[in-house]
């Protein structure tokens, strides 16, 4: 039986069983906490109770095979365990104990025991190890051995990570964010994580899902999860932890030097319509945002607050994330000139002043006269006095405002606190429940506000081809020669100057006269060629070419090149074999300095010619492209072309490839030139 299959059973199930002593007892513990409904079967070779239950010896005895079992027992004696659930026809495991494949560096016995572990629970599901398991807030389980701050809830988000305890943190959070699910996947010996997201994603109480991922694995179930999202028009966004250095495990050549540890990730979550975070506090306020209304459908923001200082913040944070701040109209100027008198700045953001502060009927006067301006979404800066040291009466007259001119304009809302502890909890809840979206902090609220902006613009893009998959090679990697490797890539189209190899000065300097002077000559055998003394550019006569090819001493002889005079712009293709994300390809600013301008962008294979204008329109050097300060702009159709030839080749060779560089292509106003390349291929 496909183990996904008996996913909704184990993810709520009816009954559970519960192994082991004082962890099974935690899970006891939350289950009675959450007011479990289902039946709770404690076995224990021994106790004769767990958590005040009585326990049964074996799985043996339970009068029904469990829907879910929590595995607290220690790792030699889990696969046992679970052979005797699978045996009986349990709908899944939580398998918590440690010490399988994650320490497998340290312990070589340790992926054997997690072969073990999945031999003996045949096509079972399980979850981990390695793991804490799950909390469904939607259906009162919690099949979890720890304490959590969740609450029950009718609707929510689903938080997927490796890392159980980040999930027990984001429990734990003050900021009124509804969790319906939080799965610890451990080490996904069986179920994977985007294997769980693309289940629990088809579940209509589910709003949004946010994904702690450490590692992808298996590609294709990315790819399916991707499709079930946009699918479904669900917003998914990521914080991505940990760096991969597969990507670098070619550092030969510039390509690889540029392409970051962290690049394949990037590339991959963005081809999947993902968005990613960089903080867990703005995960946290983005899925808040995402849950409350869905994505963000533009950057128009109307900015309300009493302090001109406040303004001012705001302000400047907000132009920082891309956000607009439309004129206010004269419809609206009259309105609050009304309200506010002539001392008030009638502007956007407005500081509406302290005057009215108290005034209920005045503020909501106020703020329905700003909200009619229809933004994507408004922002109101209120922050709460501390309760222990002060009174909040007066706070409630500006509460009700906010409330009641979102609720008659039906623009979207936030009330935001210019510090997260401004803003307490159940302040946070009161907004929540009247449809404001609370946000803690200017910095960490409109980052999440942008972040759910790009959420809209990634659903909205055409869906992508499959990814062009790669496997990890252990074999010996051989490097083909540039005159070879500049052959092979003009079989796909890439253009290249006139050139001749040669074996000996005397014949390089024959070709020199047949090409044509100016020439460039370069000594073969060389990775890099200009830190080995192995190029010559710009030689203008046979003499010349004579002299320089007998000063590099090349065994493996010399390459003779028509020298391209014509000034134009010099950019980097090339693509990497990683085995995290597929094949990487990488565009931007080339030449020696490649590495130390930084200036690229990656994109995974297949590509289509769109998705290499984006990325060329993305580069700082993009000025340079278009024909910066009256120069001519370079021939954008020839330089596409030049990288769908990289790519077209990398396709046809990617059960051999481990990598390509062209560096650099010579871009110009007519066309273009590859005028060094170098390919590496695995052994056959």
């Amino acid at each position: 039986m496909d183990p996904m299959s008996n996913l909704a059973r184990m993810f709520r199930p009816r009954n559970v069983a519960v192994y082991g002593g004082t962890w099974a007892e935690s899970v006891v513990a939350n289950l009675r906490s959450m007011n479990f409904k289902g039946g709770i079967w404690p076995i224990h070779p021994v106790k004769s109770e767990v958590g005040g239950i009585r326990c049964v010896r074996s799985a043996a005895e339970l009068p029904e095979p469990p829907d879910v079992a929590f595995v607290g027992v220690n790792r030699h004696r889990t696969p046992s365990v679970l052979a005797e659930l699978s045996r009986i026809g349990a709908g899944g495991a939580v398998c918590f104990a440690s010490g399988f494949a994650e320490s497998g560096i340290e312990d070589p016995a340790a992926k054997e025991l997690q072969k073990k572990l999945l031999r003996s629970s045949r096509d079972m599901p399980l979850l981990g190890p390695n793991c804490y398991g799950y909390l469904n807030f939607l259906d009162d389980v919690a099949i979890w051995p720890d304490q959590h701050g969740g609450r029950p809830c009718n609707s929510g988000v689903a938080v997927i990570g490796q890392s159980s305890n980040i999930l027990i943190n984001l429990t734990m959070q003050a900021r009124a964010l509804p969790i319906a699910f939080a799965v610890a996947v451990g080490n996904q010996a069986r179920l994977s994580q985007a294997a769980i997201a693309d289940f629990l994603i088809n579940d209509e109480r589910i709003t949004a899902v946010g994904l702690h991922i450490e590692g992808f694995g298996d590609i294709r179930s990315w790819e399916k999860f991707a499709i079930s999202a946009r699918r479904l028009g669900k917003p998914v966004i990521a914080l991505k932890a940990g760096k991969s250095a597969e990507a670098m495990a070619a550092a030969v050549s510039h390509t690889a030097s540029i392409m970051g540890s962290d690049a394949g990730a990037a590339a991959l979550l963005k081809r999947l319509g993902i968005v990613r975070v960089p903080s867990l506090t703005e995960f946290a306020e983005t899925l808040k945002i995402l849950h409350m209304g869905g994505p963000l459908p533009g950057k128009n923001l109307v900015s309300l607050s009493c302090s001109g200082g406040e303004a001012a913040l705001l302000a400047d944070c907000g132009r920082k994330f891309g956000f607009h701040f439309p004129d206010v109209s004269e419809s609206q100027t009259i309105a609050l000139r009304s309200v506010l008198g002539h001392l008030v700045h009638i502007a956007n953001p407005l500081d509406y002043h302290t005057f009215i502060w108290n005034d209920e009927q005045a503020l909501r006067a106020t703020f329905e006269a700003m909200l009619e301006g229809r933004p994507d979404l408004a922002v109101i800066i209120i922050d709460f006095p501390r309760r222990d040291r002060c009174s909040d009466e007066s706070w409630h007259p500006a509460v009700a405002a906010i409330v009641s001119a979102r609720k008659k304009t039906g623009v979207r809302t936030a009330a935001i606190a210019s510090m997260p502890e401004n803003m307490p909890e159940h302040w946070s809840r009161k907004f929540s429940d009247s449809g404001i979206i609370p946000l803690l902090g200017i910095e960490d609220g409109l980052a999440a506000a942008a972040a759910a902006a790009e959420v809209y613009s990634a659903m909205r893009r055409p869906a992508a081809k499959p990814l062009l998959s790669c496997e990890v090679d252990s074999k010996p990697v051989r490097t083909v020669g540039e005159y070879r490797a500049k052959t092979e890539l003009a079989n796909f189209g890439l253009s290249l100057p006139i050139s001749r190899f040669c074996s000996s000065p005397e014949s390089a300097s024959e070709a020199a006269k047949e090409i044509g002077f100016p020439v460039a000559l370069k000594g073969a055998g060389f990775e890099h060629k200009t830190e080995a003394g192995a190029i010559k550019l710009g030689l203008r006569d046979s003499g010349s070419v004579l002299e320089a090819a007998k000063g590099m001493a090349s065994s493996d002889g010399y390459l003779v090149e028509q020298y391209i005079e014509e000034s134009g712009v010099e950019l980097i293709i090339g693509v990497v074999r990683d085995p995290s994300a597929g094949f990487l390809l990488a565009i931007g600013a080339g030449g020696v300095l490649a590495e130390l301008r930084g200036d690229t962008q990656h994109l995974l294979l297949p590509v289509e010619a769109d998705d290499i204008g984006i990325a060329l329109r993305n580069l700082k050097i993009w000025p340079l492209l278009e024909g910066f300060r009256g120069g001519p702009p370079v021939d954008r159709k020839a330089l596409v072309k030049a990288v769908l030839a990289v790519a077209a080749y990398a396709e046809s060779n990617s059960r051999i490839l481990a990598e390509i560089e062209v560096n650099p292509y010579l871009a110009l106003s007519r066309g273009g030139y590859a005028l060094d390349a170098l390919i590496r291929k695995f052994e056959t």
